[in-house]
């Protein structure tokens, strides 16, 4: 990726040019390449497998822990995403690549090792954090090919996520604006974005309809906008995110769900959730760099599950001393996620017992650079693993 970079930049292309095409996310893929890694190795400690929270009727469970879409050479994390166990029945948060995989290795349920009826048998409902690839890619698959997979046997269940962010981002840097995608409709919400996603893939959905004799997927899911209040969506470009205090937006006999802004600008809505049951409460945190709304909403959570990025990677790609164009491209980059030194202090202001890391970008690096997160934080630090087991409150 280094000389692909290279090689760009000697043909006119500029850096910033190169990376803006990329994406904020897809630039950890040059990142990647460009810094000296190391294959990852979990620490030989680690006791976080099923049995370390058996007793538990609140568990987290890490699916996926690798953060952007790259698919991290050397790395063995599967994409973001996670389930919260409550009882008999399980919310996933965020839907990243290899999610479906993973919701049958970690058992979820009485028939995950049933051909067509688990492990989504149980699921209870779906929380996307924001709509960057890396969180939805996956999303298709639980709708579409659920109907294999046990989400045929289900209540109706809400899938719950950003709306429509009603501009589009400002350009970074200078130059001419591209053309947007979808200029009609350039940046669906979740409802949306859901409706399209059974549009195109109509092909299947009638087949397995009428050939099958599927469930319509209306008669499934219904798909809903995180009603942030609308004093703090009013500005996405010049206050992607206002100060506030968290909103409750669903509940069930199980759970209740709240809700924040993050700060993952350029991308708007970015929301964090805190999840209260009667064990306990559990907070994640989405993609974010450090805001104020995140602490309020993790104050005295039992478990905060935090995104974290290994500065060394910009550092690497734009090293000092830097142009000012260099300068803000760098800026940026750090900006929209949480470094190493940051995350601890964000838990110890929380007031949260454990910390436990995820969405870790680069996907591939080993414990040991993720230790230092938990200077300032004297609490339970946890680098997470895919298929981890984390008890809430206490075993019964």
């Amino acid at each position: 990726m280094c000389d692909v970079l290279s090689r760009l930049e000697s043909s006119g292309v500029s850096r910033r040019n190169i990376l803006a095409s990329f994406g904020l996310g897809a630039a950890a893929v040059a990142l990647t390449a460009c810094a000296d890694t190391s294959p990852e190795k979990p620490s030989a400690s680690r006791s976080f497998g099923p049995a370390a929270a058996e007793g538990y009727r609140t568990r987290l469970v890490l699916l996926g822990t690798s953060g952007g879409p790259p698919y991290w050479p050397g790395g063995q994390r599967e994409g973001i995403s996670s389930a919260l166990v409550v009882g008999d029945r399980y919310y996933l948060i965020d839907a990243g690549h290899g999610v479906m995989g993973q919701l049958r290795k970690a058992k979820l349920g009485p028939n995950y090792d049933k051909d067509l009826d688990g492990p989504l048998d149980v699921l209870a409902g779906i929380f996307l954090t924001h709509l960057h690839s890396d969180h939805v890619v996956d999303l298709n698959n639980i709708l579409s090919e659920g109907l294999y997979n046990g989400l045929q046997s289900v209540k109706k269940i809400p899938i719950w996520g950003p709306g429509n962010r009603g501009q589009l981002p400002p350009l970074f840097g200078s130059g001419t604006p591209p053309t947007p995608v979808s200029p009609g409709n350039p940046t669906p919400g979740t409802r949306e974005m859901t409706d399209l996603i059974v549009q195109a893939y109509a092909t299947d959905f009638n087949d397995r309809l009428f050939d099958n004799r599927k469930p319509h997927p209306n008669q499934l899911w219904e798909a809903f906008d995180v009603p942030v209040p609308s004093e703090f969506t009013k500005s996405p470009n010049t206050d992607p995110c206002p100060e506030m205090s968290p909103f409750t937006f669903y509940e069930d006999d199980h759970v209740r769900v709240s809700a924040t802004l993050v700060n993952h600008a350029p991308v708007f809505p970015a929301l964090a959730y805190r999840f209260d049951t009667d064990d306990g409460s559990v907070v994640f945190s989405g993609d974010t760099g450090k805001t104020p709304n995140l602490i309020q909403l993790a104050k005295g959570a039992d478990v905060l599950v935090h995104e974290v990025i290994d500065k060394i990677w910009p550092q690497s790609l734009f090293p000092e001393p830097r142009t000012d164009a260099q300068e803000g491209l760098y800026q940026h980059l750090i900006q929209a996620h949480t470094l190493i030194e940051d995350v601890g202090p964000i838990a110890q202001e929380a007031g949260v017992k454990s910390l436990v890391l995820s969405h870790l970008v680069p996907g591939n690096r080993p414990d040991s650079v993720w230790e230092a997160c938990g200077k300032g934080f004297d609490g339970q630090l946890i680098i997470g693993h895919d298929l981890d087991v984390i008890g809430v409150g206490s075993a019964k």
